[in-house]
């Protein structure tokens, strides 16, 4: 089975265009394939297996790039210590993490000896060929899934998932379909590993690459009040570090002066803003891949005027209605009635039409919710 390649400017289909949309609650009543769920009647171990089989003989065929049928053979790893990180594979840790339904979560990058970030556009990354991104997700202490993105060749990245087996020394390439119930997260609730298409529908198509590893999110300036914050650890890669170790081209002594953060009159709007950002901000902006009419939300136009950014959530009506609202009243933040807030209303939901974020989560971010409710009622309730 071969893992998702992305090419870039790739124009994305019209299935996948109409899987973006119904996830993101504007198919207006239609359900979401549920082909993503793929063999479900086969247990996890078996899965394992058959898919080791495989990929057996794992290869460039035609010059085209496959992802390694195991994780072990990614470059993540030490070959002569089995689980030891291999040199230049380097920690980060975003200031506003994304809700992965409370998973414990460690990435690493490795950059290609000798080459740089290309900051030219500081809101827009462009990585070099060969640089590779890794993010484990573990449930209640044990290992569930690694996320592997490789820009293999200048105009294709690779995206893939490894499944950890029980023993948990490697983890084994998932199928395309993705993986059903590969750990409890909760009574009733299981973690997917994700369908190649969802892995598209996050990263995009026009412009694919990471999502968390960005000026903002690499900042020396970290929020104290982020939610879901994660504390840096020595060794992690932070803005700082890839500046001073020339990482950036061209160089960028301004973000050292005065690192990024989002600049608001009060701290609360800070980490909200931050949270949004990481959240929604990948496809609710105003060059994402979805038709989107609010205020960008996008990491680097949220940094760039935050308290503008939250007052125009707080006026913008948005076509998505709430139920048992007239057409037209419903607000995305609503100080008045913050329970009629249609982002409130869709991060508390957990139905395919309606929920955000739409992929990647079965189960709501309680503390977000309340965080944002408070700061709804309090900060924007003034205004």
């Amino acid at each position: 089975m071969r893992a998702t390649i992305v090419s870039e400017p790739r124009e994305r289909s019209e299935p996948a265009k109409r899987r973006v949309r119904e996830r993101a609650g504007e198919a207006e009543g239609r359900s979401p394939s549920v082909k993503r769920r793929g063999v479900r009647a086969a247990t996890v171990a078996s899965a394992i297996l058959w898919i080791g089989a495989l990929h057996a003989a794992t290869r460039n065929v035609q010059q085209e790039l496959w992802a390694p049928a195991l994780l072990s053979q990614t470059g993540l790893y030490e070959a002569s210590r089995p689980g030891a990180i291999a040199r230049g594979v380097r920690q980060f840790s975003p200031q506003y993490p994304l809700w992965s339904d409370g998973a414990s979560k460690v990435r690493w990058i490795s950059l290609p000896p000798g080459t740089a970030i290309d900051t030219t556009v500081p809101g827009d990354w462009t990585f070099p060929v060969g640089t590779k991104f890794w993010k484990e997700f573990s449930f209640n202490g044990r290992k569930a899934e690694t996320r592997f993105i490789w820009r293999a060749t200048a105009d294709r990245w690779i995206f893939a998932s490894y499944a950890w087996t029980a023993e948990g020394t490697d983890a084994v390439l998932a199928p395309e379909e993705g993986l059903p119930g590969v750990a409890e997260i909760a009574a009733g609730k299981k973690h997917d590993i994700p369908a190649a298409n969802d892995c598209r529908a996050c990263h995009g198509t026009s412009r694919p690459g990471p999502l968390g590893f960005n000026a903002l999110q690499l900042s020396t300036d970290r929020d104290p009040n982020a939610i879901h914050g994660e504390p840096l650890t020595g060794g992690m890669i932070t803005l700082a570090a890839l500046q001073s170790d020339g990482l950036l081209s061209p160089s960028r002594p301004e973000w050292i002066a005065s690192p990024p953060r989002i600049r608001t009159s009060d701290p609360q709007t800070r980490a909200v803003l931050g949270y949004f950002a990481a959240n929604c901000g990948t496809c609710h902006n105003s060059s994402g891949e979805i038709a989107y009419a609010g205020p960008s939300l996008k990491h680097s136009d949220v940094a760039a005027d935050g308290d503008a950014v939250a007052r125009a959530l707080l006026n913008q009506a948005t076509a998505w209605q709430l139920p048992g609202r007239a057409d037209g009243t419903t607000r995305m933040l609503d100080a008045v009635a913050p329970d009629a807030s249609a982002m409130l209303y869709r991060m508390r939901s957990r139905r395919p039409t309606s929920q955000m974020p739409p992929l990647g989560t079965v189960i709501r971010d309680d503390e977000a919710i309340a965080f944002i409710s408070s700061w709804i009622q309090k900060d924007l309730g003034k205004n």
